[in-house]
């Protein structure tokens, strides 16, 4: 057991105000294996006082002074690399190379984006005779959730540092030991006290009081949208800026000349992928009625070859799910889905065999889903496929743009031009095509309810940004 009942704030671990302790679970095991103390309205104001201390000094500091900061960073998160893949193993459940490979890897390399970009990024242009001034935009909450738990810190700390913002960080409850594991990073690299501080709490106790709070100039939230809208309703109230990266129930249209091999076992797979936690997996497979039947035999047959277990174990491909509530909630969408008449391809309900111990969901995979299906509507958030046929290419567009989310998506053809036009009538914030992976230095976030505003690189940076005009700069 890992005593982590102390908050960063400041520049030092202090005790929290709040009383409350918490037990953080290890999902393949069930065993509590750290406690936290959830915070308060008393830690709130104490962060949010900090970061308010240390901002005029820390925007004012130069673009040389920044850029050795992050340099800093880098090295001392490269130190603890291996303790951070092991934190994420325990309190989330993803296996042992994913956590080294994609979740510590996604958090550097995010350290590494924003400072090539303040390298490069000007903060300063003329029009006319007047100058505009892009200028850090003050004290941001920072509110992240446990499905990639660094790789959401990362990519709000790093452009924030890079803008001169200061911070209070408000990890997942539920994951929280790599945050303090980079707390201590960005201690031992140096970071000034007051610019970086965490705190642990429940989003009734902690994240409210951050989003309601009037010396907080930003929210940063990444999570669910039901929870995202409750966020926008309170940081409504003081008017500050909301940058918000919600849910999704991304649709991948796999069209008639497409390799199927290739595109419907990458599709599964990255379904499947992280335990289904994504919140831009590609969950609605879109094919044409005339290949459903090998595609299901394809998607089968993939399936079966991703393999649960304990996380420790080289062999296995997916851990568990997050927690007990997360593995509730997935089996009540996989039994909607047989009551509504799916055909369940493989997977289904319970655990897989041999688990009886942990959070475990069977690799799931559903066909003759319709779109109005619940498993089709609603984000599952687990490693569960639906697959959607359509009779024609516009039908598939229609499809794919008929949800309240629109995150991410995919489109396969052996025609790049066609699936560059597919690609531009869908109406989502991210498309891969023929299975291209994300790129760190491109923007991503998405439309309608799956959020408002943009991460990563550039686009990433400015919504830590504020923009000034200065009239008469220059004489006529």
């Amino acid at each position: 057991m890992r005593d982590l009942q102390k908050f960063y704030i400041d520049g030092q671990w202090v005790d929290p105000k709040g009383h409350e302790s918490l037990a953080v679970i290890n999902p393949a095991t069930e065993a509590a294996i750290a406690t936290i103390r959830l915070g308060d309205n008393n830690d709130v104001e104490l962060a949010v006082a900090a970061a308010c201390k240390a901002f005029p000094d820390f925007s004012q500091t130069s673009r040389d002074d920044r850029i050795a900061l992050l340099e800093k960073i880098i090295s001392a998160y490269k130190k603890h690399s291996d303790a951070l893949a092991d934190a994420i193993t325990n309190e989330m459940g993803a296996p042992e190379m994913l956590a080294k490979n994609a979740q510590v890897a996604a958090g550097l390399g995010h350290f590494y984006v924003a400072l090539k970009l303040l390298k490069d990024y000007s903060f300063e242009e003329v029009m006319g005779t007047t100058k505009v001034v892009k200028e850090p935009i003050g004290v941001c909450a920072l509110i992240t959730p446990w499905n990639w738990p660094l790789n959401q810190i990362a990519c709000k700390v790093a452009p924030a540092i890079a803008a001169g913002c200061t911070m209070v960080l408000k990890p997942s409850e539920i994951a929280p030991l790599s945050a303090h594991i980079f707390a201590d990073i960005m201690h031992e690299a140096g970071v000034p006290a007051g610019v970086f501080n965490l705190i642990d709490g429940d989003g009734v106790g902690v994240g409210s009081a951050l989003t309601h709070h009037e010396d907080v100039d930003m929210v940063s939230f990444t999570g669910s949208t039901r929870a995202g809208t409750l966020v926008s309703q309170a940081a409504a109230l003081t008017v500050k800026r909301v940058a918000l990266e919600l849910g999704g129930k991304s649709a991948n249209i796999i069209l008639d000349d497409a390799d199927f091999e290739k595109a419907v076992s990458r599709g599964v797979k990255g379904v499947m992928n992280n335990s289904g936690q994504s919140c831009n997996a590609l969950t609605r497979m879109l094919v044409p009625a005339n290949k459903s039947e090998e595609v299901i035999e394809i998607a089968r047959r993939t399936a079966a070859s991703v393999i649960a277990g304990d996380p420790m174990d080289a062999t296995t491909v997916i851990g568990p799910v997050v927690s007990m509530a997360q593995w509730n909630k997935i089996q009540g969408l996989i039994a909607q889905g047989i009551d509504e008449g799916a055909e369940l391809v493989c997977g289904g309900l319970g655990k897989p065999p041999g688990l009886d111990k942990g959070y475990f969901v069977k690799p799931t995979v559903f066909a003759g889903v319709t779109n109005d299906m619940t498993i089709a509507r609603e984000e599952v958030f687990g490693p569960v496929l639906s697959i959607i046929t359509y009779q024609n290419e516009d039908e598939a567009i229609a499809i794919a743009n008929d949800s309240p989310y629109g995150l991410s998506g995919g489109v396969w053809s052996a025609d790049l031009d066609r699936a560059r036009a597919v690609a531009a009538r869908l109406r989502t914030g991210m498309v891969h095509l023929n299975g291209a992976v994300l790129d760190a230095n491109a923007p991503f976030g998405g439309y309608k309810q799956s959020g408002i505003g943009r991460e990563w690189g550039v686009y990433g940076l400015e919504e830590f940004l504020e923009t000034k005009a200065l009239f008469g700069y220059d004489e006529a």
